[in-house]
């Protein structure tokens, strides 16, 4: 019982931080793809208001692993070195360069690092996901076929998300642009997971999907997830008509990641990556109860600092600035009161 419950509890992070850091490493890939600097940046101050909150749930993912799973997190920990040192560089840079870009609006250059730094943290997530399917016994660290495809899925995921959410955040020319390109990621992110799918029982993690229920629960959830990227899909063509339709959009693209997720989990589990189960992988029973208290209080407080951020940078963004449309800033108040004098 308790591994299970445990196993929701990094389930749980393992979501939220796709799909809430996965639209802000999206908007960061996207800044590389937009030549005009005034739309780059306001990609960036979007991002600048939440990142922080979003990446804390990876946190949380790390430890609940580390202290959850042991044996199979020792085990599979040094086939991803690697990708996860990479990772960790790209997170920092992120960090650094959003914050300087935000004090710095004068230099183009942290924006730039941004975008790259975007793109090598979601490459390395996907990469170390892919390796997940790779064996555990083998002795070889080279680059496989599956974690190179799983790079470039997770980042075309990761883009779709951010074009979403860019949607919703602004209007005008760069909402048209970020609807078509979001459109275009989503369905090259569609057929790359087909793809990635297919070709899954040729790894040490195939489909078990031997039973009746596991067959009928990854047919199901499969079900959602192309019907969540149809509707996004359809929706980021409509995005434009309405304050409700700019929302359909990142929604769909939440549900098909989510659905898609655990199709994948109900055709392995109770499986963790290639060759270990909840029950031999989990740690000493109390050490599990007393943790289980710890990140359970620390669940809420987190979901509710997301939530602060989100409802109080709601509505549509302006330029070189935080605050959304109907809260001008104070440069703006000046402005607007001086043109009414006149």
């Amino acid at each position: 019982m308790m591994p299970t419950l445990w196993f929701c509890v990094v389930l749980l992070c393992f979501l939220m931080y796709l799909v809430l850091d996965g639209y802000d490493l999206g908007l960061g890939i996207a800044t590389l793809l937009e030549r005009r600097p005034d739309r780059r940046r306001d990609m960036v101050e979007v991002v600048a208001v939440a990142w922080d909150g979003n990446e804390t749930w990876l946190i949380l993912l790390g430890v609940s692993l580390w202290a959850g799973f042991p044996a199979a997190f020792g085990t599979l920990l040094p086939h991803v070195y690697l990708p996860l040192v990479v990772m960790l560089f790209g997170l920092i840079v992120r960090g650094v360069s959003v914050e300087m870009a935000s004090q710095r609006p004068e230099s183009s250059g942290w924006v730039s690092a941004f975008g790259w730094a975007s793109l090598v943290t979601a490459g390395a997530q996907g990469f170390a996901l892919g390796a997940l399917g790779s064996p555990v016994e083998t002795t070889s660290r080279a680059p496989t076929w599956f974690a190179v495809v799983c790079a470039v899925l997770l980042a075309l995921v990761h883009i779709a998300a951010g074009y979403a959410h860019a949607v919703r955040k602004f209007t005008g020319e760069l909402q048209a642009s970020a609807a078509a390109r979001g459109r275009t990621s989503l369905i090259a992110g569609a057929v790359l997971f087909v793809a990635v799918v297919s070709t899954m029982q040729a790894t040490a993690a195939p489909l078990d999907l031997a039973t009746p229920a596991r067959a009928a629960a990854f047919t199901g959830l499969l079900l959602f997830t192309v019907a969540g990227v149809v509707t996004a899909v359809v929706a980021f063509g409509t995005a434009s008509r309405s304050v409700v339709a700019e929302k359909v959009p990142s929604v769909a693209l939440a549900v098909s990641v989510v659905a898609g997720v655990l199709a994948l989990l109900a055709a392995h589990y109770p499986t963790v990556g290639a060759g270990f189960d909840l029950a031999s992988a989990a740690g000493p029973h109390n050490t599990m109860t007393f943790l289980l208290v710890g990140v359970g209080l620390n669940i809420p407080l987190v979901l509710g600092y997301n939530l602060f951020a989100h409802h109080a940078f709601r509505g549509k963004a302006e330029r070189h600035g935080h605050l959304p449309t109907g809260h001008p800033s104070p440069e703006g108040r000046r402005v607007n009161e001086h043109e009414a004098t006149h």
